[in-house]
């Protein structure tokens, strides 16, 4: 069993909770969001975290309302590291809101806990409040926590808040659990409110999970509203007592991060692209602050929008999103389009994933069958296949065999430095897209090492392929990447 924060003797409290349920879609986004507004408009500083590898709920929080947020991540980061960014991202929130993911103890794989929101939460000594569809259910509510809180003695189960359930109905099943709890000798879990049947709480829908938050009609507003639902609804000040609880001791900053830490004093900044509108719009917290630490300038813009990049640019990021939706509109974009290729022929260094991988075939396929010219440096087409292609976590690594490493041994260009044998890109995919070149200079290979497939183009000034990659799980090929922009400087 894993030690449990809240029993370091030099913890740091920073104020918390994670929100789980049995499953998905039991309420947790909506709940999240609706929690975060509640405290907002009390005047808190909030602050926002997602459990796992997913970016759309992250969006949500930030782009939706106004809150910072970060994905943690155990299978990408490690414990330390995981705590340590924690703090970083805390530290000057009043409250801190965890949504979880899936059901409370799944994780990475159907037989393991490792990554899941449990996990999560034990890693940061945070206390957990379950979100319970209470919908036709009434004694089988306590069969289900007993069940949930019992399957792990350290589960840190400190709340419920019962989602679909009437106001008149609410104080009898409040008092019906409480009083079945205690009976099973849990009086420490509370009931701290209920979510009703509203609106509000109706989050759309889409291939990815949740539709990305530009596109939803009159969000801020059913946010808002959600919020003041919950004001009355909910025990706010027991969620902040509960919430007091959590402990995080502060982690060791490595010699690794204070190494990366004081490059960026070193040298001078390097300007880099970064995609983000509504095509474009998937990026790990942790990937860009990475780059900031070694020296990068971010420099956003928009391949939807704009007509060329932005001036005086050393290196390109293409992150995923939702290029499919906008092939008509990036394929109309001509000059940005010119402005990419140039780019590319110029040899400045280029980061493209998922959607930004997409965005440079020759074409690509929308889901009504409209074929769109696209920047054209993959040779090939993207199209839907109409299903889940690729999902999970995999361990990037060089698709070579011995002779082929020796031979890279003794050439080393820059195409073959990106990544070296025997160096491992924690990454995930989720795309319903494909391609008929994904790519076969890597392999992507699941965790158990069951299954694997070829993906990637490494290029001198190129890689591209559907995987998302954390970088701080290789920072030598972060730091690969600026190094190769700021040598556009000496050039």
């Amino acid at each position: 069993m894993k030690e449990n924060a809240c029993n370091n003797k030099n913890q740091k409290k920073n104020p918390g909770f994670l929100l789980s349920a049995v499953s998905s879609n039991s309420g947790k986004t909506a709940a999240a969001c609706g929690l975060m507004s509640a405290f907002k408009q009390e005047g808190k500083r909030v602050c926002a975290c997602k459990c796992g590898p997913d970016y759309i709920d992250p969006m949500f929080h930030r782009e939706v309302l106004g809150v910072d947020s970060k994905n943690l991540d155990l299978v990408f980061s490690e414990e330390d590291i995981l705590k340590e960014g924690y703090l970083k991202h805390t530290k000057d929130a009043d409250i801190t809101i965890t949504e979880g993911v899936m059901g409370f103890y799944d994780g990475m794989s159907l037989d393991s806990v490792k990554g899941s929101s449990y996990d999560v939460a034990q890693t940061l000594g945070l206390p957990v409040i379950l979100v319970i569809n209470a919908r036709g259910a009434a004694m089988t509510l306590v069969a289900t926590v007993k069940g949930i809180v019992e399957f792990r003695p350290d589960s840190n189960i400190r709340g419920i808040l019962l989602n679909r359930v009437s106001a008149m109905l609410y104080p009898r099943l409040k008092e019906m659990l409480e009083n079945e709890l205690a009976r099973i000798g849990h009086d420490e879990i509370k009931i701290v409110g209920y979510m009703p049947e509203n609106e509000a709480f109706h989050l759309e829908s889409r291939h990815l999970g949740l539709v990305t938050p530009q596109e939803m009609e009159n969000l801020q507003e059913k946010v808002r509203q959600a919020g003041e639902i919950l004001a009355k609804t909910v025990d706010l000040e027991l969620l902040e007592q509960i919430a007091g609880e959590a402990a995080v001791w502060k982690a060791e900053v490595s010699e690794e991060s204070e190494k990366i830490g004081s490059l960026k004093s070193l040298n001078y900044p390097v300007r880099i692209a970064v995609a983000r509108d509504e095509a474009f719009c998937f990026y790990y917290k942790d990937n860009l602050e990475l780059l900031e630490s070694l020296g990068c300038e971010v420099i956003e813009f928009s391949p939807l929008h704009d007509k060329k990049l932005p001036e005086n640019v050393k290196g390109i990021l293409l992150g995923g999103g939702y290029p499919e939706l906008y092939g008509k509109e990036l394929a109309e974009n001509q000059s940005m389009l010119e402005s990419i290729r140039r780019a590319l022929d110029d040899k400045i260094p280029c980061l493209a994933e998922c959607g930004g991988f997409m965005y440079l075939h020759e074409e690509m396929e929308d889901a009504d069958g409209n074929v769109w010219k696209l920047v054209g440096r993959i040779h090939g087409k993207t199209f839907p296949t109409g299903k889940l292609v690729r999902f999970g976590y995999v361990n990037l690594q060089r698709n070579l065999d011995e002779d082929q490493i020796s031979e890279l041994k003794e050439r080393m260009s820059i195409a073959d430095s990106w990544i070296l044998p025997g160096e491992n890109i924690r990454a995930h995919e989720f795309h319903y897209w494909d391609s008929t070149d994904s790519g076969s200079d890597c392999l992507a290979v699941k965790p158990d090492g069951k299954r694997r497939w070829k993906c990637i183009h490494l290029e001198e000034n190129l890689v591209a392929g559907y995987p998302h990659l954390y970088y701080p799980s290789c920072k030598e090929f972060a730091e690969r990447f600026v190094e190769e922009c700021r040598s556009g400087y000496r050039e």
